[in-house]
């Protein structure tokens, strides 16, 4: 069983950063690839940023890039997602996810990959 618990959210003005994270428990956690989704009001859910198993690979929704970096740290069944220059449009619930992917690719940034996502973590930007 893997649990996935997020933190990290916050209110910032636009312009800010904030960064998440997504502490996973179980010891097979190395060979997931993971994700960060979000669901903003009005919206539907999207994709944000993925990376593969080995580290190898990220992929980003063309609205972050440049702006959101994920990362992982594997001593400490860690998932991150560094936001800089927030905007409005980024808020909502960020979710972090689990599942399997061919490692050394680009996980896609839909979830029809996830086996395991977390309850969430509210990022609210103002203008």
């Amino acid at each position: 069983q893997v649990r996935l618990a997020e933190s990290g959210g916050g209110s910032v003005p636009a312009g800010g950063s904030l960064r998440l994270s997504c502490i996973v428990s179980g010891n097979t956690w190395v060979k997931y690839s993971m994700g960060w989704f979000r669901q903003s009001p009005g919206k539907e859910r999207e994709g944000v940023a993925t990376i593969d198993s080995r580290d190898s690979s990220t992929n980003y929704a063309d609205s972050v890039k440049g702006r959101f970096t994920i990362s992982k740290d594997n001593a400490k069944n860690t998932l991150y997602l560094e936001m800089n220059s927030l905007k409005p449009d980024d808020t909502g619930i960020y979710t972090c996810a689990a599942g399997s992917w061919p490692p050394w690719t680009q996980p896609p940034l839909t979830m029809d990959w996830v086996s395991y996502r977390g309850q969430g973590t509210q990022v609210t930007v103002s203008s």
